[in-house]
Protein backbone atom coordinates (compact mmCIF):
# COMPACT_ATOMS: atom_id res chain seq x y z
CA UNK A 1 0.00 0.00 0.00
CA UNK A 2 2.84 2.31 0.90
CA UNK A 3 4.56 1.78 -2.69
CA UNK A 4 1.02 2.16 -4.05
CA UNK A 5 0.63 5.72 -2.29
CA UNK A 6 4.49 6.86 -3.61
CA UNK A 7 3.83 5.95 -6.98
CA UNK A 8 0.85 7.84 -7.24
CA UNK A 9 2.37 10.69 -4.77
CA UNK A 10 5.49 10.47 -7.84
CA UNK A 11 2.91 11.37 -10.66
CA UNK A 12 1.09 13.94 -9.38
CA UNK A 13 4.00 15.83 -7.73
CA UNK A 14 6.46 15.89 -11.09
CA UNK A 15 4.20 18.39 -12.75
CA UNK A 16 4.93 20.32 -9.65
CA UNK A 17 8.63 19.71 -9.88
CA UNK A 18 8.71 20.83 -13.09
CA UNK A 19 6.68 23.66 -13.63
CA UNK A 20 9.08 26.17 -14.94
CA UNK A 21 10.09 23.28 -17.88
CA UNK A 22 6.58 23.06 -18.42
CA UNK A 23 5.90 26.69 -18.59
CA UNK A 24 8.62 27.24 -20.84
CA UNK A 25 8.18 24.51 -23.25
CA UNK A 26 4.19 26.14 -23.49
CA UNK A 27 5.42 29.75 -24.01
CA UNK A 28 7.47 28.51 -26.94
CA UNK A 29 4.51 26.55 -28.39
CA UNK A 30 1.75 29.40 -28.04
CA UNK A 31 4.56 32.24 -29.63
CA UNK A 32 6.18 30.45 -32.23
CA UNK A 33 3.59 27.71 -33.34
CA UNK A 34 0.60 29.14 -33.20
CA UNK A 35 -0.68 32.60 -34.47
CA UNK A 36 -2.29 33.92 -31.81
CA UNK A 37 -3.49 37.46 -31.55
CA UNK A 38 0.03 39.42 -29.57
CA UNK A 39 -3.32 40.36 -26.81
CA UNK A 40 -3.83 37.31 -26.13
CA UNK A 41 -0.45 35.48 -26.25
CA UNK A 42 0.76 38.19 -23.65
CA UNK A 43 -2.41 37.44 -21.62
CA UNK A 44 -1.45 33.53 -21.54
CA UNK A 45 1.69 34.51 -20.83
CA UNK A 46 0.83 36.12 -17.82
CA UNK A 47 -1.45 33.28 -16.58
CA UNK A 48 0.90 30.99 -16.66
CA UNK A 49 3.37 32.49 -15.03
CA UNK A 50 1.45 34.16 -12.48
CA UNK A 51 -0.81 31.27 -11.79
CA UNK A 52 1.11 28.45 -13.22
CA UNK A 53 -1.27 25.08 -12.25
CA UNK A 54 -4.36 26.93 -12.62
CA UNK A 55 -3.03 28.82 -15.96
CA UNK A 56 -2.06 25.18 -17.29
CA UNK A 57 -4.71 23.61 -17.28
CA UNK A 58 -6.68 26.17 -18.06
CA UNK A 59 -4.91 26.57 -21.53
CA UNK A 60 -5.18 22.77 -22.16
CA UNK A 61 -8.96 23.48 -21.54
CA UNK A 62 -10.08 26.58 -23.91
CA UNK A 63 -6.25 27.50 -25.13
CA UNK A 64 -5.22 25.16 -27.22
CA UNK A 65 -5.63 24.82 -30.97
CA UNK A 66 -3.01 22.26 -32.06
CA UNK A 67 -5.17 19.96 -33.40
CA UNK A 68 -7.36 22.37 -35.13
CA UNK A 69 -5.78 21.80 -38.61
CA UNK A 70 -6.22 17.84 -38.49
CA UNK A 71 -9.89 18.30 -36.85
CA UNK A 72 -11.29 20.24 -39.49
CA UNK A 73 -9.39 19.71 -42.87
CA UNK A 74 -11.98 17.64 -44.38
CA UNK A 75 -14.61 19.74 -43.24
CA UNK A 76 -12.76 22.58 -45.00
CA UNK A 77 -12.16 20.61 -48.20
CA UNK A 78 -15.99 19.85 -48.72
CA UNK A 79 -16.67 23.77 -47.86
CA UNK A 80 -14.17 24.93 -50.41
CA UNK A 81 -15.45 22.69 -52.70
CA UNK A 82 -19.33 23.88 -52.97
CA UNK A 83 -18.15 27.40 -52.26
CA UNK A 84 -16.31 28.09 -55.32
CA UNK A 85 -19.25 26.40 -57.16
CA UNK A 86 -21.76 28.95 -55.16
CA UNK A 87 -19.71 31.51 -56.03
CA UNK A 88 -19.22 30.73 -59.35
CA UNK A 89 -23.09 30.46 -60.41
CA UNK A 90 -23.60 34.00 -58.20
CA UNK A 91 -21.37 35.42 -60.20
CA UNK A 92 -22.96 34.91 -63.48
CA UNK A 93 -26.21 36.16 -61.68
CA UNK A 94 -24.90 39.30 -60.27
CA UNK A 95 -25.06 41.61 -62.98
CA UNK A 96 -28.55 40.69 -64.03
CA UNK A 97 -29.23 41.36 -60.28
CA UNK A 98 -27.45 44.78 -59.91
CA UNK A 99 -29.89 45.96 -62.86
CA UNK A 100 -32.77 44.99 -61.43
CA UNK A 101 -32.00 46.22 -58.24
CA UNK A 102 -29.81 49.77 -58.16
CA UNK A 103 -30.92 50.31 -54.03
CA UNK A 104 -28.12 47.40 -53.74
CA UNK A 105 -25.57 49.85 -55.09
CA UNK A 106 -24.21 51.31 -51.74
CA UNK A 107 -23.62 47.76 -50.74
CA UNK A 108 -22.11 46.04 -53.57
CA UNK A 109 -18.61 45.46 -52.29
CA UNK A 110 -20.17 43.88 -48.81
CA UNK A 111 -21.90 41.47 -51.73
CA UNK A 112 -19.20 40.87 -54.12
CA UNK A 113 -17.20 40.44 -50.41
CA UNK A 114 -19.33 37.37 -49.41
CA UNK A 115 -19.83 36.29 -52.62
CA UNK A 116 -15.48 35.45 -52.76
CA UNK A 117 -14.83 35.14 -49.59
CA UNK A 118 -17.79 32.46 -48.63
CA UNK A 119 -19.85 32.04 -51.94
CA UNK A 120 -22.65 33.33 -50.17
CA UNK A 121 -25.27 33.55 -53.02
CA UNK A 122 -27.43 36.46 -53.29
CA UNK A 123 -31.26 35.60 -53.68
CA UNK A 124 -33.56 38.14 -53.96
CA UNK A 125 -36.85 36.21 -53.90
CA UNK A 126 -37.36 35.45 -50.23
CA UNK A 127 -40.27 36.07 -47.72
CA UNK A 128 -39.10 37.01 -43.86
CA UNK A 129 -40.90 36.68 -40.76
CA UNK A 130 -38.71 37.99 -37.47
CA UNK A 131 -39.63 36.62 -34.18
CA UNK A 132 -38.48 37.86 -30.88
CA UNK A 133 -40.78 35.58 -28.47
CA UNK A 134 -39.79 32.30 -28.13
CA UNK A 135 -43.38 31.35 -27.99
CA UNK A 136 -44.42 32.51 -31.12
CA UNK A 137 -41.36 31.02 -32.75
CA UNK A 138 -41.72 27.75 -31.56
CA UNK A 139 -45.25 27.24 -32.03
CA UNK A 140 -44.07 28.75 -35.88
CA UNK A 141 -41.47 25.85 -35.87
CA UNK A 142 -43.83 23.13 -34.86
CA UNK A 143 -47.04 24.32 -36.89
CA UNK A 144 -44.23 24.18 -39.88
CA UNK A 145 -42.68 20.93 -38.98
CA UNK A 146 -46.66 19.26 -38.61
CA UNK A 147 -47.02 20.18 -42.45
CA UNK A 148 -43.72 18.43 -43.71
CA UNK A 149 -43.61 16.24 -46.74
CA UNK A 150 -40.14 15.06 -47.36
CA UNK A 151 -37.23 15.99 -44.58
CA UNK A 152 -36.72 17.80 -41.44
CA UNK A 153 -33.24 18.70 -40.65
CA UNK A 154 -32.69 20.54 -37.23
CA UNK A 155 -29.35 21.73 -35.65
CA UNK A 156 -29.17 23.72 -32.34
CA UNK A 157 -26.09 24.68 -30.00
CA UNK A 158 -27.92 23.34 -27.16
CA UNK A 159 -31.07 20.95 -27.30
CA UNK A 160 -32.33 20.17 -23.18
CA UNK A 161 -34.83 17.62 -22.36
CA UNK A 162 -37.75 19.50 -21.22
CA UNK A 163 -41.12 20.88 -21.93
CA UNK A 164 -39.70 22.38 -25.68
CA UNK A 165 -37.92 19.43 -26.72
CA UNK A 166 -40.63 17.18 -25.67
CA UNK A 167 -43.01 19.52 -27.92
CA UNK A 168 -40.66 18.89 -30.99
CA UNK A 169 -40.09 15.18 -30.28
CA UNK A 170 -44.16 14.58 -30.23
CA UNK A 171 -44.48 15.85 -33.61
CA UNK A 172 -40.72 14.47 -35.26
CA UNK A 173 -42.41 11.01 -33.99
CA UNK A 174 -45.65 11.50 -35.83
CA UNK A 175 -43.56 12.78 -39.17
CA UNK A 176 -41.53 9.81 -38.74
CA UNK A 177 -44.38 7.45 -38.76
CA UNK A 178 -45.45 9.11 -42.22
CA UNK A 179 -42.39 8.54 -43.71
CA UNK A 180 -40.40 12.14 -43.51
CA UNK A 181 -37.04 12.03 -43.40
CA UNK A 182 -35.34 13.69 -39.85
CA UNK A 183 -32.25 14.37 -39.02
CA UNK A 184 -31.57 16.17 -35.75
CA UNK A 185 -27.92 17.84 -35.08
CA UNK A 186 -26.22 19.60 -31.75
CA UNK A 187 -23.47 20.57 -30.60
CA UNK A 188 -20.88 17.79 -28.29
CA UNK A 189 -21.22 20.94 -25.09
CA UNK A 190 -25.11 22.03 -25.83
CA UNK A 191 -26.25 19.05 -26.09
CA UNK A 192 -24.37 17.71 -23.21
CA UNK A 193 -28.07 17.52 -21.28
CA UNK A 194 -29.73 14.77 -23.92
CA UNK A 195 -29.20 11.33 -22.38
CA UNK A 196 -27.88 8.38 -24.52
CA UNK A 197 -31.07 6.39 -23.50
CA UNK A 198 -33.19 9.86 -25.03
CA UNK A 199 -31.24 9.57 -28.22
CA UNK A 200 -31.60 5.53 -28.68
CA UNK A 201 -35.37 6.17 -28.23
CA UNK A 202 -35.52 8.64 -31.47
CA UNK A 203 -32.74 6.48 -33.54
CA UNK A 204 -35.94 3.51 -32.76
CA UNK A 205 -38.08 5.78 -33.98
CA UNK A 206 -36.26 5.75 -37.32
CA UNK A 207 -34.71 9.45 -36.40
CA UNK A 208 -31.18 10.19 -37.42
CA UNK A 209 -28.92 12.03 -34.93
CA UNK A 210 -25.39 13.29 -34.98
CA UNK A 211 -23.25 15.47 -32.55
CA UNK A 212 -20.85 18.07 -33.56
CA UNK A 213 -17.50 17.70 -32.13
CA UNK A 214 -18.47 14.94 -29.11
CA UNK A 215 -17.07 14.89 -25.59
CA UNK A 216 -14.36 12.19 -25.21
CA UNK A 217 -15.74 11.34 -21.70
CA UNK A 218 -19.19 10.93 -22.15
CA UNK A 219 -21.10 13.65 -20.20
CA UNK A 220 -17.64 15.74 -19.50
CA UNK A 221 -16.57 17.96 -22.36
CA UNK A 222 -13.24 19.59 -21.38
CA UNK A 223 -13.15 21.06 -25.07
CA UNK A 224 -14.35 24.50 -24.86
CA UNK A 225 -13.21 26.28 -28.16
CA UNK A 226 -14.48 25.53 -31.39
CA UNK A 227 -18.37 24.41 -30.34
CA UNK A 228 -20.81 24.73 -33.66
CA UNK A 229 -23.07 27.90 -32.34
CA UNK A 230 -25.39 27.80 -35.50
CA UNK A 231 -28.95 27.38 -34.86
CA UNK A 232 -30.79 26.00 -38.60
CA UNK A 233 -33.93 24.43 -39.12
CA UNK A 234 -34.48 23.83 -42.95
CA UNK A 235 -38.51 22.19 -43.54
CA UNK A 236 -38.55 20.40 -47.10
CA UNK A 237 -35.99 23.03 -48.54
CA UNK A 238 -38.88 25.50 -48.90
CA UNK A 239 -38.59 26.74 -44.89
CA UNK A 240 -35.67 27.84 -42.89
CA UNK A 241 -34.72 28.68 -39.79
CA UNK A 242 -32.23 30.79 -38.30
CA UNK A 243 -31.36 32.82 -34.99
CA UNK A 244 -30.60 33.05 -31.59
CA UNK A 245 -33.41 30.52 -29.79
CA UNK A 246 -32.06 27.20 -28.32
CA UNK A 247 -34.71 24.57 -27.48
CA UNK A 248 -34.84 24.81 -23.98
CA UNK A 249 -37.24 26.14 -21.40
CA UNK A 250 -35.80 29.36 -20.62
CA UNK A 251 -35.86 30.37 -24.02
CA UNK A 252 -39.99 30.67 -23.75
CA UNK A 253 -39.34 32.19 -20.65
CA UNK A 254 -40.12 29.32 -17.83
CA UNK A 255 -36.43 30.01 -16.25
CA UNK A 256 -36.75 31.88 -12.63
CA UNK A 257 -33.17 32.40 -13.55
CA UNK A 258 -33.77 34.49 -16.68
CA UNK A 259 -37.43 35.32 -16.63
CA UNK A 260 -38.20 36.86 -19.97
CA UNK A 261 -36.06 35.66 -22.92
CA UNK A 262 -35.62 38.44 -25.58
CA UNK A 263 -34.09 36.81 -28.74
CA UNK A 264 -34.28 37.09 -32.32
CA UNK A 265 -34.99 34.81 -35.13
CA UNK A 266 -36.15 34.94 -38.52
CA UNK A 267 -38.43 32.25 -40.76
CA UNK A 268 -36.90 32.40 -44.62
CA UNK A 269 -38.87 31.05 -47.64
CA UNK A 270 -37.22 31.36 -51.05
CA UNK A 271 -33.89 30.97 -52.67
CA UNK A 272 -32.38 31.91 -49.20
CA UNK A 273 -32.93 28.50 -47.72
CA UNK A 274 -31.40 26.74 -49.66
CA UNK A 275 -28.02 28.53 -48.47
CA UNK A 276 -28.71 28.30 -45.27
CA UNK A 277 -29.69 24.39 -45.85
CA UNK A 278 -26.12 23.44 -47.63
CA UNK A 279 -24.94 25.10 -44.42
CA UNK A 280 -26.67 21.97 -42.48
CA UNK A 281 -25.58 19.52 -44.77
CA UNK A 282 -22.08 20.45 -44.93
CA UNK A 283 -22.01 20.22 -41.26
CA UNK A 284 -24.04 16.75 -41.21
CA UNK A 285 -21.61 15.58 -43.15
CA UNK A 286 -18.27 15.88 -40.88
CA UNK A 287 -20.76 15.00 -37.69
CA UNK A 288 -22.55 11.98 -39.14
CA UNK A 289 -19.92 10.82 -41.68
CA UNK A 290 -22.93 10.77 -44.14
CA UNK A 291 -22.47 12.62 -47.54
CA UNK A 292 -25.89 14.37 -48.59
CA UNK A 293 -24.19 15.95 -50.91
CA UNK A 294 -25.07 12.93 -53.57
CA UNK A 295 -28.30 13.77 -53.16
CA UNK A 296 -28.11 17.31 -54.12
CA UNK A 297 -31.12 17.51 -56.30
CA UNK A 298 -33.34 16.55 -53.31
CA UNK A 299 -31.61 18.56 -50.45
CA UNK A 300 -29.81 21.79 -52.45
CA UNK A 301 -32.25 22.15 -54.82
CA UNK A 302 -32.85 26.63 -55.19
CA UNK A 303 -36.67 28.37 -54.77
CA UNK A 304 -37.27 29.83 -58.03
CA UNK A 305 -41.10 31.24 -57.20
CA UNK A 306 -41.07 35.13 -56.46
CA UNK A 307 -42.40 34.73 -52.90
CA UNK A 308 -41.05 38.08 -51.51
CA UNK A 309 -38.77 40.74 -52.06
CA UNK A 310 -36.08 40.42 -49.68
CA UNK A 311 -32.45 39.76 -50.98
CA UNK A 312 -30.79 37.70 -48.89
CA UNK A 313 -26.96 36.37 -48.05
CA UNK A 314 -26.56 33.61 -45.85
CA UNK A 315 -23.03 33.87 -44.26
CA UNK A 316 -20.89 31.81 -42.11
CA UNK A 317 -17.44 31.34 -40.42
CA UNK A 318 -15.53 29.43 -38.15
CA UNK A 319 -12.68 28.08 -37.01
CA UNK A 320 -12.36 26.40 -40.42
CA UNK A 321 -12.74 29.50 -42.20
CA UNK A 322 -9.71 30.82 -43.76
CA UNK A 323 -11.23 34.74 -42.90
CA UNK A 324 -13.65 35.88 -39.88
CA UNK A 325 -16.96 36.55 -42.59
CA UNK A 326 -19.22 37.55 -39.79
CA UNK A 327 -16.96 39.67 -38.10
CA UNK A 328 -16.06 41.32 -41.13
CA UNK A 329 -19.79 41.69 -42.42
CA UNK A 330 -20.14 43.71 -39.03
CA UNK A 331 -17.32 45.37 -39.30
CA UNK A 332 -18.13 46.46 -42.84
CA UNK A 333 -21.58 47.49 -41.96
CA UNK A 334 -20.21 49.67 -39.07
CA UNK A 335 -17.44 51.45 -41.34
CA UNK A 336 -20.60 52.24 -44.25
CA UNK A 337 -23.33 53.56 -41.76
CA UNK A 338 -24.11 57.32 -41.72
CA UNK A 339 -26.87 58.15 -40.44
CA UNK A 340 -27.55 55.47 -37.90
CA UNK A 341 -26.42 51.52 -36.45
CA UNK A 342 -27.89 49.36 -33.84
CA UNK A 343 -26.10 46.32 -32.30
CA UNK A 344 -27.90 44.34 -29.76
CA UNK A 345 -26.03 41.54 -28.52
CA UNK A 346 -25.66 39.47 -24.78
CA UNK A 347 -21.89 39.66 -24.79
CA UNK A 348 -19.89 42.91 -26.07
CA UNK A 349 -15.82 42.07 -26.33
CA UNK A 350 -15.22 43.94 -29.69
CA UNK A 351 -11.71 43.28 -31.38
CA UNK A 352 -9.15 46.15 -31.89
CA UNK A 353 -11.03 47.14 -35.35
CA UNK A 354 -14.98 46.50 -34.46
CA UNK A 355 -13.98 48.72 -31.47
CA UNK A 356 -12.56 51.82 -33.44
CA UNK A 357 -14.60 51.27 -35.77
CA UNK A 358 -17.87 52.11 -33.62
CA UNK A 359 -15.92 54.65 -31.71
CA UNK A 360 -15.00 56.52 -34.86
CA UNK A 361 -18.91 56.38 -35.88
CA UNK A 362 -19.55 57.73 -32.82
CA UNK A 363 -17.13 60.47 -32.81
CA UNK A 364 -18.65 61.62 -36.12
CA UNK A 365 -21.86 61.79 -35.53
CA UNK A 366 -23.43 58.83 -36.44
CA UNK A 367 -26.35 57.36 -33.88
CA UNK A 368 -24.63 54.43 -32.74
CA UNK A 369 -27.47 52.62 -30.09
CA UNK A 370 -26.12 49.42 -28.42
CA UNK A 371 -28.29 47.14 -26.21
CA UNK A 372 -26.72 45.01 -23.87
CA UNK A 373 -28.71 42.41 -20.69
CA UNK A 374 -28.92 43.52 -17.57
CA UNK A 375 -27.54 40.45 -15.69
CA UNK A 376 -24.63 38.70 -16.53
CA UNK A 377 -25.17 34.54 -17.29
CA UNK A 378 -21.54 34.52 -17.72
CA UNK A 379 -19.93 37.15 -15.34
CA UNK A 380 -16.65 37.42 -16.36
CA UNK A 381 -17.91 38.10 -20.34
CA UNK A 382 -20.36 40.64 -18.97
CA UNK A 383 -17.88 42.76 -17.17
CA UNK A 384 -15.86 43.02 -20.27
CA UNK A 385 -18.57 43.72 -22.01
CA UNK A 386 -19.20 46.43 -19.10
CA UNK A 387 -15.95 47.85 -19.11
CA UNK A 388 -16.42 48.41 -23.17
CA UNK A 389 -19.72 50.01 -23.61
CA UNK A 390 -18.22 52.44 -20.80
CA UNK A 391 -15.85 53.36 -23.14
CA UNK A 392 -18.40 53.93 -26.00
CA UNK A 393 -20.83 55.67 -23.80
CA UNK A 394 -17.86 58.32 -23.13
CA UNK A 395 -17.33 58.25 -26.96
CA UNK A 396 -21.20 59.47 -27.53
CA UNK A 397 -22.90 56.15 -27.87
CA UNK A 398 -25.99 55.70 -26.67
CA UNK A 399 -25.61 52.32 -25.32
CA UNK A 400 -28.62 50.27 -22.87
CA UNK A 401 -29.33 47.77 -20.23
CA UNK A 402 -32.12 44.96 -21.11
CA UNK A 403 -34.36 44.71 -17.95
CA UNK A 404 -37.23 42.86 -18.81
CA UNK A 405 -35.31 39.67 -18.38
CA UNK A 406 -32.19 38.17 -20.42
CA UNK A 407 -31.57 39.92 -23.98
CA UNK A 408 -30.00 37.26 -26.55
CA UNK A 409 -30.76 38.99 -29.61
CA UNK A 410 -27.54 39.30 -32.04
CA UNK A 411 -27.86 41.68 -34.80
CA UNK A 412 -26.60 44.90 -36.31
CA UNK A 413 -28.58 46.89 -38.17
CA UNK A 414 -26.77 50.13 -40.67
CA UNK A 415 -28.57 53.19 -41.91
CA UNK A 416 -32.33 51.11 -41.38
CA UNK A 417 -31.34 49.68 -44.69
CA UNK A 418 -29.76 46.15 -44.41
CA UNK A 419 -29.49 44.16 -41.01
CA UNK A 420 -27.03 41.20 -40.28
CA UNK A 421 -29.08 38.66 -37.54
CA UNK A 422 -28.39 35.37 -36.80
CA UNK A 423 -26.32 33.34 -34.29
CA UNK A 424 -22.42 35.44 -33.59
CA UNK A 425 -22.31 37.42 -30.83
CA UNK A 426 -20.60 40.60 -30.90
CA UNK A 427 -17.52 38.78 -29.54
CA UNK A 428 -14.05 37.52 -30.18
CA UNK A 429 -15.42 33.71 -29.65
CA UNK A 430 -18.13 33.80 -32.14
CA UNK A 431 -15.63 35.85 -34.45
CA UNK A 432 -12.94 33.09 -34.37
CA UNK A 433 -14.08 30.02 -32.29
CA UNK A 434 -17.10 29.13 -33.04
CA UNK A 435 -18.85 28.31 -35.73
CA UNK A 436 -21.68 30.79 -36.67
CA UNK A 437 -24.13 31.62 -39.37
CA UNK A 438 -25.77 35.14 -40.25
CA UNK A 439 -28.33 36.69 -42.64
CA UNK A 440 -27.45 39.06 -44.26
CA UNK A 441 -30.94 40.94 -45.40
CA UNK A 442 -31.16 44.03 -47.45
CA UNK A 443 -34.27 44.97 -47.49
CA UNK A 444 -35.33 48.87 -45.51
CA UNK A 445 -38.61 47.53 -44.58
CA UNK A 446 -37.60 44.12 -42.99
CA UNK A 447 -34.49 46.71 -41.30
CA UNK A 448 -37.29 49.35 -40.74
CA UNK A 449 -39.06 46.68 -38.85
CA UNK A 450 -36.09 45.08 -36.90
CA UNK A 451 -35.22 49.26 -35.89
CA UNK A 452 -39.13 49.59 -34.49
CA UNK A 453 -38.65 46.03 -32.37
CA UNK A 454 -34.98 47.64 -30.77
CA UNK A 455 -36.91 51.14 -30.02
CA UNK A 456 -40.06 48.90 -28.30
CA UNK A 457 -37.68 47.36 -26.29
CA UNK A 458 -35.95 50.52 -24.98
CA UNK A 459 -39.35 50.86 -23.23
CA UNK A 460 -37.48 48.21 -20.67
CA UNK A 461 -34.28 49.47 -20.76
CA UNK A 462 -31.92 51.50 -18.70
CA UNK A 463 -29.62 54.33 -20.69
CA UNK A 464 -25.79 53.71 -19.10
CA UNK A 465 -25.34 57.76 -19.52
CA UNK A 466 -21.62 59.26 -18.47
CA UNK A 467 -22.79 60.48 -15.18
CA UNK A 468 -24.30 56.73 -14.39
CA UNK A 469 -21.23 55.01 -15.65
CA UNK A 470 -18.64 57.51 -14.10
CA UNK A 471 -20.32 56.40 -10.49
CA UNK A 472 -19.92 53.15 -11.04
CA UNK A 473 -19.00 51.20 -7.37
CA UNK A 474 -15.54 50.50 -6.84
CA UNK A 475 -16.00 46.93 -7.01
CA UNK A 476 -17.61 47.38 -10.24
CA UNK A 477 -14.69 48.77 -11.64
CA UNK A 478 -12.26 46.20 -10.01
CA UNK A 479 -14.29 43.60 -11.94
CA UNK A 480 -14.23 45.25 -15.10
CA UNK A 481 -10.26 45.92 -15.14
CA UNK A 482 -9.64 42.04 -14.45
CA UNK A 483 -12.29 40.62 -16.86
CA UNK A 484 -10.72 43.07 -19.80
CA UNK A 485 -7.60 41.87 -18.71
CA UNK A 486 -9.18 38.49 -19.86
CA UNK A 487 -11.04 39.37 -23.07
CA UNK A 488 -8.81 38.21 -25.48
CA UNK A 489 -9.76 34.64 -23.64
CA UNK A 490 -13.62 34.73 -23.05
Amino acid sequence: MEMILKTVWDIVSYPFEHLLIINCILSIVIIFFQRKNPASVWTWLLILYFIPVVGFVFYLLIGGDMHKSKMFRIKELEDRMHEAIRSQEASIRMKALQDEAPHLGKYSDLIYYNLESSGAVLTDNNRIKIFTDGNEKFASLLADMKNAREFIHIQYYIIKNDVVFERIKSVLVEKAKEGVEIRILCDGMGGRFISRKCWQKLHACGIHTAVFFPALLGPLNFRINYRNHRKIVVIDGRIGYVGGFNVGKEYIGLDDKFGYWRDTHLRIEGGAVASLHLRFVLDWNYAARENLLDREEKYLKVEEEKLGNSTVQIISSGPDSKLQNVRNNYLRLINKAEKSIYIQTPYFIPDDAIYSALCVAAYSGVDVNIMIPCKPDHPFVYWATYSYIGDLVMAGAKCYTYDNGFLHAKGVIADEQVMCYGTANMDIRSFKLNFEVNAIVYDEREAEKMVTSFHRDLESCTQITKNLYASRHLAVRFKEQVCRLLSPLL
